[in-house]
């Protein structure tokens, strides 16, 4: 029997993150950075589908950037657009968007911490912010 992990996704325009839950669900773990193109409505889900079924997925973890001040911009707008076109496609799946508020900057400080290079840096942030994303959710639901 398999058991249903959790992904966590930190959408851009270019780019999603993506981290899956271990197991048991304590633990989450970067996997990929898919290439998207938000102004073509191309957003990968045809590779972002595959993972969520090879990893027996059923629950999705969508970064919602919001403002400070708790508002909504652009880029909340778009994550949430994002959420509408993959329920659309995998009606299956239960879709949570999460306060993302500085999980990259989060993401950014570890890898600064663990002395990774910018050139390195610029290519797993948007992955490891998505593994903080998932960590927060997963760390909620612990308590």
């Amino acid at each position: 029997m398999l058991t249903n992990r959790i992904i966590g996704l930190d959408v851009g325009s270019k780019t999603i993150g993506v981290a899956v839950s271990d197991a048991m669900g304590w633990t989450a773990q970067g996997i990929d950075t898919l290439r998207i193109n938000e102004e073509q409505e191309e957003f990968g889900l045809e590779a972002l589908i595959k993972i969520i079924d090879e990893y027996n997925v059923d629950t999705v973890i969508i970064g919602l950037p919001k403002n400070m001040n708790n508002s909504i911009g652009p880029r909340g707008d778009a994550s949430i657009h994002f959420k509408d076109v993959l329920a659309h496609e995998r009606p299956d799946l239960k879709l949570i968007m999460w306060d993302e508020r500085l999980s990259t900057v989060g993401a950014e400080r570890s890898l600064l911490e663990a002395d990774v290079s910018r050139k390195k840096r610029k290519k797993v942030i948007d992955k490891m912010a998505a593994v903080f994303i998932l960590q927060g959710y997963l760390d909620s639901i612990k308590q």
